[in-house]
């Protein structure tokens, strides 16, 4: 059931998004009025978190079973002795799917009240607790072990110290403060470490928070599906394009058992040195990581040698994937979002360069799988339907596993082309009501369609490269 408000857009990007999803194909299809209400539902739906918490184990270091059984135990500590079940996904043998229950609707509010940015409000709905610097505001009186109301601030009003706040505000759940109001506004360097420690969540997921670091990486189950997709093999050179902060990176690696070669290139210096620290810490070593514009990773000099290092030679690669940057219109939850349109329209050119860039350096026979984790037609639909006339090398493939819908009307592609693509669409089930009592008596493939089905919104399109460009 709904209980945010839907996400809060500026009216020009609300329009553009929703003559995406009322276009002249999908209301042929469907009806103005269904396409409309579709439309409507999707925007609520992202204001509110998936149904589960995916985690994917590192199986170069540990087996699945073994990590349930480890999680297990985590969770029961976490949840008070509350017994809830963790699924390992039929299709994707790597991912746990732990259910998140909520919402809780019977939480009482304190007159304590602490007040945090909406980022913050978004990762306490997926089971963070509260970090001092996404404090904005605090109640006057607020002493270190209070028992406090949280709320999200969804549409960056609060002033940063503000004493009460009357602007628009979301209710996230009750929590306990581990610092004074003083202690977190008194001026000082920035404070670090926990701010509220979150006791009775209106949704409750459990904290990651270095929780099993080396055996679990938190992913959304689409984000966990694209690698197997792609499908890497031992032996292989793999590029991974816009690799930051490196989940998809190291599931390659440990698809391929650590036996190949795995580039990673993204252009922040600091997103990079994070890419090696996963690597190190989940102990793959075919991961070499770049400072590097994927935009200028072909290499159009073929004397000069860079030995092995960016920019590459074209027909390099055996597989890569072009995780794109993207407009991330698809996170949950997301009850806000203040982009322009002009900066929603600004990825579809880059993602082009990128994609251009890729087909150049992927081998005859050689696999591309584009995703994105956003909902926009532009983005999407429109780039698959664009490199198949940019680019006729190009062959469109079904997809393995396909947990996701097919590809949304409107940019001009066939049925059979749609079929190949896999789109996860938030609005596609009811948002659930979860407690202890439904999770009993809930069936496990119940249970697992709801999970395919009630993820953040996301696109995968697989192609291969038929002949040298």
């Amino acid at each position: 059931m709904s209980i945010f408000p839907k996400i809060s857009l500026r009216p020009e990007v609300e329009n553009y998004l929703k003559e995406s999803f009322v276009n002249k194909e999908i209301v042929t299809a469907l009806g103005k009025q269904e396409s409309e209400r579709k439309f409507e539902t999707l925007l609520k739906h992202l204001s509110h978190p998936p149904s589960f918490t995916t985690v994917r184990v590192n199986t170069h270091l540990a087996s699945v079973q073994h990590v349930k059984n480890l999680l297990l135990d985590e969770l029961q500590k976490q949840f008070n002795g509350l017994s809830v079940p963790i699924l390992q996904h039929p299709d994707l043998q790597d991912v746990l799917l732990i259910p998140v229950i909520g919402p809780r609707k019977n939480i009482k509010k304190q007159q304590c009240e602490a007040i945090v940015g909406a980022q913050c409000g978004n990762a306490v709905l997926r089971g963070a607790h509260v970090y001092a610097p996404g404090i904005v505001s605090a109640s006057k009186f607020m002493k270190a072990g209070d028992v406090i109301s949280v709320y999200s601030d969804i549409k960056g009003k609060c002033k940063k110290g503000a004493r009460e706040f009357d602007g628009t505000k979301v209710f996230l759940g009750n929590g306990i403060s581990e610092l004074s109001r003083k202690e977190i506004f008194n001026g000082l360097p920035e404070l670090k470490g926990m701010g509220i420690r979150m006791t009775e969540p209106v949704y409750l997921s459990p904290s990651f928070d270095n929780v099993l670091p080396r055996y679990l990486f938190l992913q959304n189950l689409p984000s966990a599906l694209v690698t197997h997709v792609l499908n890497p093999q031992p032996g292989e050179k793999i590029l991974d394009l816009c690799a930051a902060p490196g989940g998809k990176t190291t599931h390659i690696a440990a698809l391929m058992h650590d036996q190949g070669e795995v580039i990673a290139l993204d252009k922040i210096f600091s997103k990079v040195e994070k890419i090696k620290q996963n690597a190190l810490l989940l102990g793959l070593n075919s991961i070499r990581a770049f400072c590097f514009d994927g935009t200028k990773a072909v290499k159009l000099d073929m004397v000069e040698d860079t030995e092995g290092e960016p920019p590459f030679l074209p027909e390099s690669f055996d597989r890569i994937l072009l995780d794109a940057p993207c407009s991330g219109m698809g996170q949950r939850p997301n009850m806000a979002c203040t982009w322009s349109l002009k900066e929603l329209a600004s990825y579809q050119p880059l993602q082009r360069k990128l994609f251009t860039a890729a087909v150049q350096l992927l081998k005859p026979e050689g696999v591309l799988v584009y995703s994105t984790c956003t909902i926009t037609l532009a983005e999407n639909e429109e780039q698959v339907a664009w490199a198949l006339t940019k680019f006729p090398c190009l062959q469109l493939q079904p997809q393995e596993p396909h947990i996701g819908g097919e590809g949304m009307r409107g940019a001009g592609l066939s049925c059979e082309q749609l079929k190949q693509l896999q789109r996860f669409d938030p609005s596609a089930v009811p948002l659930p009501d979860t407690d202890m009592d439904s999770l009993r008596e809930a069936r496990r493939e119940d249970m697992l369609r709801l999970a395919n089905k009630d993820s953040i919104g996301f696109f995968i399109a697989k192609f291969i490269k038929c002949k040298s460009t």
